[in-house]
C-alpha cells in the first residue's frame, strides 16, 4: 500500500461512517496523510478526525475510534493506533512471505534461478537435420533440458556446419538414426550460420531463429540490429544493463538491495522528518521510508518472476525456447513500467530509504532472471548497454 492508497482507504473509511450514520459530517474532498515524526509510532500518521470533530459535534478521540476500526480491517494496513489528542497512526503490514521468498530465491540461485532436477530421470538424444535453425533449436533445447537435470546427446544427420560452432552450436555425433527433433521450419535455401554472422552477429541470429515458435518463419531481416525499442531483443538486453547500473549508482549512494520492513532499517531521524505529506489525489513519486509494497507496476514484475522456473520447466517439456523468448520480453516490459512507476534510486536531494532498498531488490532479481534467460537461449546480456 503506498502513501496515496492510504489516503483513498482512510477517505472511503469517512464515507463509510459516513453512510452508516456512524458519522454525521461532510465527507472532506480529500485526506491528507504524512509520514509519522521522530517519536511518533506507526509509519504513517493522519489528523482527520480532528478535522472531523468539529462538524460532527463529538470529542476527536471518539472520531478516531470510528475511523480506526473501519481502517483496520482493510488489506495492507497492520495496525491501526490512536494517538495524542485523536491522531490515526498507521503501521502496514510487510511484504507477503511468499513475495519475499521469490526474490530470496533468485539472489540465492542467481542465474541458475528456475533450474532443477524434475527431468533428472531422462537421457534423451535430440537428432536434426544439417540446417542452421534445426542445429540452433536443439542446442537450445540442450540448455533448457540440461538446466531441469536431464542428460542429452546431440546428433546431426550428416557432418556439420564449421559456422555453426561461432553460434555456439556444438554436435555429439554424427549420422545416427534416433528419432529427430521434428516441428522446426527451416530457414530459406542460401541462408547459413555463415551469412547469418556476417550480417547479424551470433545474438541477433540466435533470437531470430528462437524467438519464433518452431513451426513459424524465423524472422532475420535488419530489425533484429534496431538500437530500440521496437526490437524486443535490445529490449531485453537493455532492461538488463539498467538494472545493473542501478545496483552501480546505488552503491555510489552507500545503499544496497534489501526488503526488510522500515522498523528494521533504522532510517535517520531528519529524513523522516522532512518527507512531504500525501494526500488524496495528490501526485508522489516514491513511498517514503516505509517498506515496499509489490502491488501496483511491481506486482507483474514480481509475478512474472515467480513463474520463470515454470515457463522455463515448460520450454523443457515441450522443446520450445521460444516460451522462453516471450518471457523474457513479459519481464522486460514489466521491468520498465515498475522502473518508471517506482525509481529504485533517490532523485534530487530525496535520500535512500527501505523503500528504495526494496525497489533495488525487484529491479535486480528482474535482472538476473533476464540474464539468466537470455544464458540458456545462447545470448549474451551486457553489463553496459
Amino acid at each position: 500500500m503506498t502513501p496515496a492508497d492510504l489516503s483513498r482507504t482512510v477517505l472511503h473509511a469517512v464515507r463509510r461512517a459516513v453512510d452508516e450514520d456512524a458519522l454525521r459530517a461532510p465527507v472532506p474532498a480529500r485526506v491528507r496523510v504524512e509520514r509519522t515524526r521522530p517519536g511518533g509510532s506507526g509509519d504513517y500518521a493522519c489528523a482527520v478526525a480532528l478535522q472531523l470533530a468539529g462538524p460532527a459535534a463529538l470529542p476527536a478521540l471518539e472520531v478516531a475510534a470510528i475511523l480506526r476500526d473501519r481502517v483496520a480491517a482493510e488489506p495492507g494496513v497492520g495496525r491501526v493506533e490512536i494517538t495524542g489528542p485523536g491522531f490515526l497512526s498507521f503501521t502496514l503490514d510487510a511484504p507477503a512471505a511468499g513475495d519475499l521468498a521469490v526474490l530470496d530465491a533468485v539472489r540465492e540461485q542467481g542465474l541458475a534461478y528456475g533450474h532443477g532436477d524434475v527431468l533428472r530421470e531422462e537421457i534423451l538424444q535430440f537428432h536434426h537435420a544439417r540446417e542452421v535453425r534445426a542445429a540452433v533449436t536443439a542446442h537450445a533445447v540442450r540448455r533448457l533440458v540440461v538446466a531441469q537435470g536431464a542428460r542429452v546427446r546431440v546428433s546431426c544427420e550428416e557432418a556439420s556446419d564449421p559456422d555453426w560452432a561461432r553460434l555456439g552450436v556444438t554436435v555429439d555425433a554424427h549420422g545416427t538414426p534416433p528419432v529427430p527433433l521434428t516441428g522446426i521450419r527451416p530457414v530459406p535455401a542460401g541462408v547459413t550460420a555463415g551469412e547469418l554472422l556476417e550480417r547479424l552477429g551470433p545474438d541477433a541470429a540466435r533470437w531470430g531463429l528462437l524467438r519464433p515458435a518452431g513451426h513459424d518463419r524465423a524472422a532475420l531481416g535488419p530489425e533484429l540490429l534496431v538500437q530500440g525499442e521496437a526490437n524486443p531483443l535490445f529490449r531485453i538486453r537493455y532492461a538488463h544493463a539498467r538494472a545493473r547500473a542501478l545496483t552501480r549508482g546505488a552503491a555510489l549512494l552507500g545503499f544496497t538491495a534489501g526488503h526488510a520492513p522500515y522498523a528494521e532499517q533504522a532510517p535517520d531521524s531528519e529524513s523522516h522528518a522532512e518527507t512531504a505529506p500525501y494526500a488524496e489525489g495528490a501526485p508522489h513519486t516514491s513511498y517514503g521510508e516505509g517498506p515496499l509494497p509489490y502491488d501496483g507496476a511491481a506486482r507483474p514484475l514480481l509475478d512474472l518472476i515467480a513463474d520463470h522456473p515454470g515457463v522455463l520447466l515448460a520450454g523443457a517439456r515441450h522443446r520450445a525456447p521460444d516460451r522462453v523468448a516471450r518471457q523474457l520480453e513479459a519481464v522486460a516490459h514489466a521491468f520498465f513500467d515498475f522502473h518508471d512507476s517506482c525509481p529504485p534510486l533517490p532523485a534530487g536531494d530525496e535520500k535512500p530509504s527501505a523503500a528504495h532498498r526494496a525497489r533495488l531488490a525487484l529491479a535486480e532479481a528482474a535482472g538476473t532472471v533476464l540474464a539468466g534467460g537470455l544464458s540458456l537461449l545462447g545470448i549474451r546480456a551486457p553489463e553496459h548497454l
